[in-house]
């Protein structure tokens, strides 16, 4: 089973556990060995799911949107990114330079293109910039991908 993700970014804390416990539900779902998790690797449920998958015995592959993707994550953040990328079986390019609203929104649509399901940590309201989760849950059910929503009761954004 291919699986992607897509999800908010910037959530607190309290929601990142909620969050977490919900992504571990829907990993634990599938068998290990034919479990891939596909995603951008992006700070927040994009890494949360990827360690998830990992952490169950699945393997992930990696979208990155643009040559300069990394650079517009936290620095917080790049020791997670390239720790995940290393343990990428595979990993898609866009082959964009420049980290762009259009940049991600066109590594989320190869994504969609290369999984069974998408799981979205969504609160389901319209994306705040093109490209948002809203967005992506949109592509994926327009292509006829399967959408889970991931939003746990008590969980709210900024």
């Amino acid at each position: 089973m291919r699986i992607g993700i897509t999800g908010h970014r910037g959530l607190s804390a309290a929601v990142e556990k909620l969050v977490r416990a919900g992504l571990d539900t829907e990993v634990k779902e599938h068998e290990p060995t034919e479990l891939c998790g596909i995603s951008c690797i992006a700070d927040g449920p994009d890494t949360w799911f990827a360690e998830s998958v990992l952490a169950a015995g699945g393997r992930i592959e990696v979208v990155i949107p643009a040559d300069q993707y990394r650079d517009g994550l936290p620095s917080t953040h790049h020791a997670a990114y390239d720790a995940l990328l290393q343990h990428a079986v595979e990993v898609h390019h866009t082959g964009m330079s420049e980290s762009t609203s259009q940049a991600h929104m066109t590594g989320s649509e190869i994504l969609v293109g290369l999984v069974d399901r998408l799981i979205a940590v969504w609160d389901g309201q319209p994306a705040r910039g093109f490209g948002g989760t809203a967005d992506v849950v949109a592509y994926a059910r327009s292509a006829g991908v399967p959408v889970d929503i991931v939003w746990p009761e008590g969980a709210t954004r900024d």
